[in-house]
């Protein structure tokens, strides 16, 4: 049996002696546009200052290739995805679980579960159940939602009103941007 060897397509430029086109229309590491030439031609002008020559823009009539250092060039963009990684925050949705017969304490200690979510700059769903003949008193969990919202006015916003699927009911709170102005 005949085993074929490929490349796998990898993803990145084409450098060097990779670039097999005829002409291409070469950038210095400064920017400055240096002409059209032959590809072996700005491979010389590559190898003479010590660069990597670049293929930045296969598309384009003829190709667009560059003269930079490439493994600096690579180590400075893993550098910028590793920064944009750390400061990136994902939002999650925590969700908050209520029956209509709630208690009061039970209620603001979920309460308190909840404005903490959002301090942490989650969303948080709000959820009530309905058991049994419940369902005839949805009037109730809309009521207690609404209660919930407002008693968490100061800082989550409402994004949608108490809405029934099923046999629950839910609003979803997020967070309220805090103005950064304000610091003195």
């Amino acid at each position: 049996m005949k085993r074929r060897c490929f490349r796998i397509s990898k993803q990145g430029h084409q450098i060097n002696e990779e670039i097999r086109d005829k002409e291409v229309r070469l950038v210095s590491d400064t920017g400055e546009q240096l002409g059209i030439m032959s590809a072996r031609e700005a491979l010389e002008r590559a190898i003479e200052q010590n660069l990597d020559l670049v293929k930045i823009s296969p598309t384009a009539n003829p190709p667009v290739c560059k003269l930079m250092d490439y493994g600096k060039y690579k180590f400075e963009q893993t550098k910028r995805e590793k920064e944009a990684r750390k400061n990136q925050h994902v939002v999650e949705i925590k969700e908050v679980r209520m029956s209509p017969s709630i208690d009061v304490n039970d209620f603001n200690v979920k309460l308190r579960n909840a404005q903490k979510f959002l301090a942490e700059g989650n969303r948080v769903k709000v959820t009530v159940r309905f058991r049994g003949r419940e369902m005839a008193h949805t009037d109730i969990g809309k009521d207690l939602l609404l209660k919930f919202a407002e008693q968490c006015s100061e800082v989550a916003a409402l994004d949608k009103d108490p809405k029934l699927d099923g046999r629950h009911m839910s609003i979803f709170l997020s967070p309220k941007v805090a103005k950064e102005g304000k610091k003195s």
